[in-house]
Formats: C-alpha cells, structure tokens, sequence
C-alpha cells in the first residue's frame, strides 16, 4: 500500500486536482513547466495551500494551468476577459491574492486593451503569460508575439508583422513589477513570480514556452528540445540596463527584470476616494 502523502511524492501535488491528472497538454508543452515554477514560488512563500488565492484565466493552453488543475479557487472565464473578470474580483474582495494565468494570444491579442490598463491602473494582481509565439490550441493561427516571417495557419507566406515586446509593453504601461524569463530557466522563473505574487500592484512574468506541436512544426523551430536550447542562447540583460524599445527576435529576446518599483495601487486609491466622500 502506498502511504506516501502527495507532498512527499512531488511537491506540487499538494497544490493540484489528482483527477484532472495527466494533463491535457500536448508533449513537450511547457505548461508543466511553468505550473511548477509557480507551486514552488508559493510553496517558498510559506502557502501550505491554495486558499487565500483566487485564480482567473481566459481561453488557450495556457489558461488549462489553474483550471482545473490547481487545488483552489478559479475562473476559467471567456476568450481575452480574464483580466477584466480579475479586475472586478479584486475591487470587490481586496483582500484575495488574485493572479491570472493565461497565454500570449488571451492576454495580448484579444486581451490586449484590458492587459495594458491594468497595467496603468496599477491593480494589485499577478499575470503571468505563457508565450509560446502562436494560437496553440485553436489552429497555430498567427499571434501579437509571432515572429515576423514565421509561417502559420494564418501567414502561409511569413508573418508580415512585427511582435510585442510583452515586457517592454507592460512595464511602459506603469506595471510594478515585470519580469521575462523561459521554460529553459525555471528557477529564475520561480524566482521572478516569487518577488510578483509579493508585489503591492500590477505584476507581469513572461515565461517563454516552447510549443513543439502548432508553433515548432509550422514554423520548421523543432521539437521541445531543439526549442528549450534556443531559449537557453537568450541573452541575459542587466539588472539596470534601460529598457528602451525592442522589436523581439528569435536571436535577441532579452530576460531577466525590466521593472520593480513602487507606486501607487488602484484599489488603496479608490479607498482613499470613499474616505474623502464621506
């Protein structure tokens, strides 16, 4: 008989829904990844569990990391609105550590608008972006972090456009704190989402995720392998290097901090507004 707790199997299994394993992601997605660097932030944070968080995600890949897979409180809400469902959530109950979790098509593409004025707002809650550069779940369409040239669903002949630069454009919007680092750098990863869920404001982690399934076979980038060693060729930038505007590339993509300062938060504003009416 087995007697092993689930902590003592793996540590993240205390945190997690033992029905909704295994996953539904594809092999080699770095889903797995990216829900271990975040259960190991909070487990060295001191949660014994998931109570006190509420989490939110919209539509994609990325958005299956909390629903249903962590052992708490989600949202699993409609395609490019979990920040906006977040945003409500943490007026109306301030005291939750409120984090989303979602992808670069969810929170960029159709989330956009609502990424970039929570970002301005300054609301006290943690995204993090599983960027894997494509529409994973629904057909390898083209994305705002697409490389320019690459061939999807939806840029047959090369993509046209140029990318974001997710943290360059978050951190410009008046985020807190906003970090990028890859599934190649899981310690630095856990790290940076350690110092976000600790942040007073509006927190941004990027992780790099290798997608070999919809973004490594179209665009010709490889398997999960050949994806996690590029990933490890990404320079590193300094702590205070300036973090003036970058259009990413597959050979230069910075990580590492882009901004962590302090500021004013949205919701002690609104309560310092009720103070002055009454």
């Amino acid at each position: 008989m087995d007697t092993l707790t689930s902590s003592e199997k793996h540590f993240a299994l205390q945190y997690l829904r033992e029905e909704a394993l295994p996953s539904p992601f594809c092999p080699g997605c770095g889903n797995g990844i990216t829900v271990n660097a975040f259960l190991k932030a909070v487990k060295d944070l001191g949660h014994e569990d998931l109570s006190g968080f509420a989490f939110v995600s919209g539509i994609g890949c990325g958005a299956w990391i909390p629903s249903p897979h962590f052992k708490g409180d989600t949202l699993h809400t409609t395609h490019g609105r979990a920040i906006a469902f977040a945003t409500g959530l943490k007026v109306a109950r301030p005291e939750l550590k409120v984090v989303v979790i979602s992808g670069d098509g969810d929170l960029a593409a159709i989330g956009g608008n609502h990424l970039i004025h929570a970002a301005r707002r300054n609301i006290d809650m943690t995204v993090i972006c599983s960027n894997n550069f494509i529409y994973g779940m629904t057909g390898g369409q083209v994305a705002p972090t697409t490389f320019t040239g690459d061939r999807t669903t939806t840029s047959p002949y090369g993509n046209p456009e140029r990318p974001f630069d997710l943290a360059r454009l978050v951190a410009a919007a008046g985020a807190s704190y906003v970090a990028r680092w890859t599934t190649a750098h899981p310690n630095q990863a856990s790290r940076a989402i350690k110092k976000a869920l600790q942040t007073k404001g509006f927190s941004f982690v990027e992780i790099l995720s290798q997608c070999p399934t919809a973004y490594g076979r179209r665009t010709k980038a490889g398997d999960a392998v050949d994806m996690i060693q590029w990933f490890k060729s990404l320079p590193i930038r300094k702590r205070d290097e300036e973090a003036g505007y970058c259009v990413p590339t597959k050979q230069a993509h910075d990580l590492g901090e882009f901004v962590d300062r302090e500021d004013t938060e949205f919701t002690e504003a609104l309560k310092a507004m009720v103070r002055k009416v009454e």
